[in-house]
Formats: structure tokens, sequence, C-alpha cells
């Protein structure tokens, strides 16, 4: 979708990926075959390149900053990647920046665990691995202390958090320019199922300005302190005595920014390419009143192809994003995008397309 955003602009993309299978392998006229963690391997890829972005965080730190010493633009740096690689360097960061975040702490053991339990009011709380956790993964909701031993068996730090009495879930997405240029997108409401994104609403219903504006600041003040580049989805908490609570960061474009395809005048993809490459940024503005991204995730039916007529016919303005990945069941293999007046509506028209894609439904 990145690579897609570059085509009027008429952009050439070079493509580092894991197998021919990748989503953007497929698409990508020029595709290098490689392992992301060998250092070789992104020496030889980077040659001829005008700058490095990611589509992922997981790029070893120490392989960018090679990458820099070597005169390649990489963009987000990896002074600002390692704290969406790492949550513990992320918590230390954000409270020396004042940012709002839960209660935590790095803990030793399940002993320690249950300490800081005490410390918050007592169990249940979030056990989080610091690095690799994504979409529920590496993120454990524990109710005593012998629940809590399943997090240290990965071999890598482990992080605990009080559990927050939310209202819900929103993002503020922005992108910032090396030369300091930011957008703000309205805030989002994203609706988790089983720890995956299911649902995000564009903007998020009954969010006040106030509150919209702080979670907005909040975004370009982190992007601002941590040196971002390109796009920042903040991940937050909105608790039931009013505040925001950062809860993750991902410096990528992000699924609770995949509305802005079809619903923003300026989509995250197009401003990220804009951002690594230092052009101006476009307006982020909405298309319409509101817009809602439902994600397609793997059922019973492998050739979603079918679904289509279907989809297509019933609902003219449906926009569906596939990602040409194998079917696997809960697997996110694409999303689909509506929009218009009606709040209702708008959501109905998304949600009836992703259970039909998925099989749920069949009529």
């Amino acid at each position: 979708m990145t690579h897609e955003a570059g085509i009027p602009l008429g952009l050439k993309f070079k493509l580092l990926s894991d197998t021919p299978q990748d989503s953007a392998a497929q698409v990508v006229g020029d595709v290098v075959v490689g392992d992301h963690r060998d250092l070789d391997t992104l020496r030889a890829f980077a040659r001829g390149c005008d700058v490095i972005t990611f589509d992922h965080e997981h790029v070893p730190i120490e392989h960018l900053r090679a990458l820099e010493a070597d005169g390649i633009p990489v963009r987000p740096g990896p002074d600002a990647l390692v704290h969406a690689q790492d949550k513990g360097v992320m918590r230390e960061r954000l409270d020396a920046i004042g940012a709002p975040c839960p209660r935590h702490r790095i803990v030793a053991d399940p002993a320690d665990a249950a300490a800081f339990a005490e410390e918050v009011g007592g169990f249940p709380v979030i056990l989080k691995t610091v690095r690799g956790g994504y979409d529920g993964k590496g993120v454990w909701f524990v109710r005593s202390q012998a629940e809590a031993e399943a997090p240290f068996k990965a071999g890598v730090p482990v992080l605990a958090e009080e559990k927050v009495d939310f209202v819900r879930e929103l993002a503020a997405n922005i992108v910032r320019s090396p030369h300091g240029q930011a957008v703000a997108y309205p805030v989002v409401e994203s609706r988790q199922v089983d720890g995956v994104c299911d649902t995000v609403i564009a903007p998020a219903p009954g969010l006040g300005a106030e509150l919209s504006g702080q979670a907005q600041e909040l975004a370009l003040r982190i992007a601002r302190e941590l040196g971002v580049v390109g796009h920042l989805a903040v991940e937050l908490f909105e608790t039931t005595d009013g505040r925001i609570l950062v809860n993750e960061l991902a410096m990528r474009p992000h699924n609770s920014g995949h509305w802005t395809q079809d619903g923003a005048v300026t989509s995250q993809f197009a401003n990220h390419v804009r951002a690594v490459l230092d052009l101006p940024l476009g307006d982020p503005r909405p298309r319409a009143p509101w817009t809602v991204m439902c994600n397609v995730l793997g059922g019973d039916y492998p050739d979603m192809y079918q679904g289509y007529l279907h989809c297509m016919a019933r609902d003219p303005q449906l926009k569906i994003h596939m990602y040409g990945k194998d079917v696997k069941p809960g697997r996110k293999v694409g999303h689909v995008n509506t929009f218009g007046d009606d709040l209702d509506d708008v959501l109905e028209r998304a949600r009836h397309a992703a259970d039909y894609l998925r099989g749920t439904i069949t009529e």
C-alpha cells in the first residue's frame, strides 16, 4: 500500500523481502529476497537507495546504525525506532518526557510480578515481553502469581503494567518530516477482538474536542521528542475518569490509519512516503463525516474473490483492500473501508462486507 501511494509520484521502490510471497513482493518490481537480520544482506540491498524505510520494526538497531554510517538515510532512524522495538525503553523515555502512561516497571520473575501487583492494588495485571509482541502476542492478562510464569519462558525482559480501567481504545496518527513539519489525523476509536484490531471508526464517536486535541498534541510531542520521521501511531486508553494514557507506539503506517486510504484527503501511506523523502506533507482532513475500517480475517473460505460480486453489488461505495496473503483462520488478509453521513449505516456496511468476505454470513 505504501508502494501504491508512491506510484503517482513516479517513485521507484526496492524491496527487501523475507519471501517472494510477502504482500509487497507481489507488486514491487525490484525485489531482493533476504534476511533483514543479516548486516551484509542489508548493506548490499541499501546500495543505490536514496532512503530506507520499513513496514515493521524488527530490523536490528545496530544494523541501522551501520547503514547510517555508510551514508544511507534511515527513516525513522534507529534512535527513534528503538522505542517501537523495546517496550521497556519506550516506557522509560515516555516517563522522562512526562507522557501519561499506566503504572509499570520491569519485573524479574513471577514473585516480582506479584510484588508489582501489590504496588498497584492487586491482581490482575498485564505482563508483556519487551520485544517481539504484536496483535495480542507477547501479552498476558495475569490473575495470580502462578499465571505469571509463562511470560518469563521467552528469555527476554518482562514489563508489568497496571490493568487500566478504560472506556475504549483510541489511536492518534501523525506524520512528521525531517525538517519538522507535521500533520495530525482525526483521533479514531479502535475496537479489538481477542487482542486483534477489528474495527476503526474515524473520528472517534463522542470524543470531546478537548480530549481529542490533547491526544493529537501528545502524539505530535512524542514524535518531536523521539525524533520520529514518517508515520507514528500512538495507541491510547481513554480512562473512565476522562484521561488518556499511552498504550503502544508504532513507527510505520498502521492498522488504525488504514481508513485514510479512502477517508482522508491524503492517506497515511502517501504522507509517510512524503515524509521519508522530506517532501511537503498532504492534507490529513477527512473526506466524509464518518469512515469505518473493518479488518477481513481469514475464515472457512480461502477464495475470498468469490465474495466480491455480492459485496460490490450490495454497496457500490465499498472499498476492498486485499493483501495477497494465504488465507488462514484469524489471519489479517485485508480490510474494507466505508464512509458516509450516518455512522450506524457506515458501520453496518463495513461489518457486513468484512463478515461476508470471511464467510461468517452468507447473505
